[in-house]
Parts: C-alpha cells; sequence; structure tokens
C-alpha cells in the first residue's frame, strides 16, 4: 500500500499530515534526483560512533530505509561506499541520517539513495552502543518502526504508518487542486486573484 505514496512529493505528504512529519531541513540527498520510499528501521547511535549501523543494515529486510539518529553529534562520516553497498545488496531502499556520510561519489554511482546533513570525512568509532528498531526522534519528529520514509530533493518526511490511506487520499485531492490552480494562472490569472485574498 505503501509504494503508492511515491507518486507524491515529500512536500505534498507533509501538507497532506497537516504540516508535520517533516525532518530537519538540513537532511538533504547527497546527490540530485536521489528519492527513497520505504518502511524505517530505526536507529539510534552513540555520538560519533557507528558500528550500531553495520548491525543495522546487516538486520533489517529488504524495502526497508535505515533512518538513524546521532545523538546529535554531526560531525563524523557515519556511512561510506562499503555500507552502501551491504545495504543496497541486502535490498535496502535508502538510508536517511541525521548526521554526516562519505565516499559521496562512490554512493552516488552506485545509485543507492542516501540522505544526511552533509559530507565529512572524519572516520568514527566502533563501539558497543545504541539501539535497533525502537522509536527515535530526529529533529521535532518522533519515527517509529515500520512508519513510512519519503524523501526527494526537498526533504524527508515521516507518515505514521496508522496514516497512510488518509495521507495518500489528502495529497490526492490536494494535487487535483494545484492542476486546477496551474490551468487558472495559464489562464493569466494572479494567485491573489484565485485564492482570493
Amino acid at each position: 500500500m505503501y509504494q503508492e505514496l511515491t507518486k507524491f512529493s515529500a512536500a505534498t505528504l507533509h501538507e497532506a499530515l497537516g504540516k508535520t512529519g517533516n525532518l530537519p531541513s538540513a537532511i538533504k540527498p547527497i546527490a540530485p534526483g536521489m528519492k527513497v520510499c520505504g518502511r524505517a528501521y530505526t536507529v539510534q547511535t552513540i555520538p560519533g560512533d557507528n558500528k550500531i549501523i553495520h548491525h543495522a543494515y546487516a538486520q533489517a529486510q529488504p524495502g526497508d530505509v535505515l533512518v538513524v539518529s546521532c545523538s546529535g553529534y554531526y560531525e563524523a562520516g557515519y556511512w561510506g561506499d562499503l555500507m552502501s553497498l551491504g545495504a543496497k545488496t541486502r535490498g535496502i531502499n535508502g538510508l536517511v541520517i541525521d548526521a554526516c556520510v562519505r565516499d559521496a561519489d562512490d554512493i552516488e554511482a552506485m545509485g543507492f539513495p542516501v540522505f544526511s546533513r552533509g559530507l565529512c570525512i572524519r572516520g568514527t568509532s566502533s563501539l558497543e552502543g545504541g539501539t535497533l528498531n525502537e522509536p527515535i526522534v530526529i529533529g521535532e519528529v518522533v519515527v517509529h518502526p515500520g512508519d513510512i520514509v519519503v524523501g526527494d530533493r526537498d526533504g524527508v518526511v515521516i507518515i505514521p504508518k496508522d496514516r497512510i490511506e488518509e495521507v495518500i487520499e489528502k495529497a490526492t485531492a490536494r494535487e487535483a487542486r494545484e492542476e486546477w490552480v496551474r490551468e487558472q494562472l495559464r489562464q493569466g490569472k494572479t494567485s491573489i486573484e484565485i485564492y482570493g485574498w
């Protein structure tokens, strides 16, 4: 059912959720054209450490998107090309991480969708710590395992798994309304006239 969400932009889905669900605007695709959609497999790391993310991509299911909170510590490259290859081979749909990654050129070349705060060459530690597939918080959004993640060039939105049908319905209605507005604009009307401001 959630695959229907791929018809809509992240911005449209955010509006359909009542202007909620958006992750921080700093989290963007590392290359133009990258899009992602899938079930959230949530990860909480300890600051500057990525060992738990290795466990995550090994345990997540095909179609999942890894959604990672790094405890507010951004200055490290938590993910790179080798992890991308491993995750892609296992059928993982992508990565959304509230921190930085590295090896961007290689990741882009293999076509694995990665959304991050940016790029950082600094390495990480490999300690024990963190959680897998438990609720996490990124920005103002609580992400639960199994929620749906949709990301495009504009950003990332999290759709609660129990609101998928509602969001599809509202997004469809919104797109129909916007197409009507486009037609009015093509006829020469201004947005001020169209919206009755």
